[in-house]
C-alpha cells in the first residue's frame, strides 16, 4: 500500500513533507493509523508520455469539492539517465495553473538538478576532510606505515 506525503509550502526548497508517509513513528499496529482530514489532496498526474510529469494537488474537503482557502500545489517529476542507471527527480513548482506549471517545468528541472549536484559536492567535501587515522604498522621500508611516520605508525611533530 502506497500513501502519498501531506505536504506544506515551505522557504526556498518549496514543499516540505509535514508528517510521515505512514503512522506516527510510536504507532506500530494499522489500527492506529489517523487521517488528517483538515489536509486533504485531490492528486492529477499530467505526462507528455516523454520526460515531463506533472502532479496537481488540488486541497479539498471532506465531502471531496474544492477548499477555496488553500492553495493548488504542483509538483514537477521526470527521471535523468546516468551512468548509475535511472535516477528520478522531483521538484516544487510554483504556478497558478497547469498551463503555467509546465512552462516552468524545464527551469524547475535544472534548480532541482543545480541542488543535488551542491549536495554531491558537499558531501564529497565533507569525505574529504575526514580525519585519516595511521595505521598502527610498524614503519619502514619494508614494514608499511605512513612515510615519515615514527613507530607504530604515529606522525611525530618537530
Amino acid at each position: 500500500m502506497q500513501m502519498s506525503p501531506r505536504l506544506a509550502v515551505s522557504g526556498r526548497d518549496g514543499f516540505k513533507l509535514k508528517g510521515d508517509f505512514m503512522a506516527d513513528k510510536d504507532s506500530t499496529e494499522l489500527g492506529e493509523l489517523n487521517v488528517d482530514t483538515e489536509n486533504l489532496y485531490q492528486e492529477e498526474t499530467f505526462t507528455d508520455l516523454r520526460a515531463a510529469s506533472v502532479r496537481r494537488h488540488t486541497p479539498v474537503k471532506t465531502d471531496g469539492s474544492r477548499d477555496p482557502g488553500r492553495a493548488t500545489m504542483y509538483i514537477g517529476e521526470t527521471t535523468l539517465v546516468t551512468q548509475m542507471g535511472p535516477f528520478p527527480v522531483q521538484f516544487p513548482i510554483e504556478a497558478e495553473s497547469l498551463d503555467e506549471a509546465f512552462k516552468k517545468f524545464p527551469e524547475g528541472v535544472q534548480a532541482a538538478v543545480g541542488r543535488l549536484n551542491e549536495r554531491a559536492k558537499e558531501l564529497a567535501r565533507e569525505e574529504a576532510s575526514r580525519i585519516v587515522v595511521p595505521s598502527a604498522a610498524p614503519s619502514g621500508p619494508m614494514g608499511g606505515g605512513m612515510p615519515g611516520a615514527g613507530p607504530g605508525g604515529k606522525i611525530f611533530l618537530k
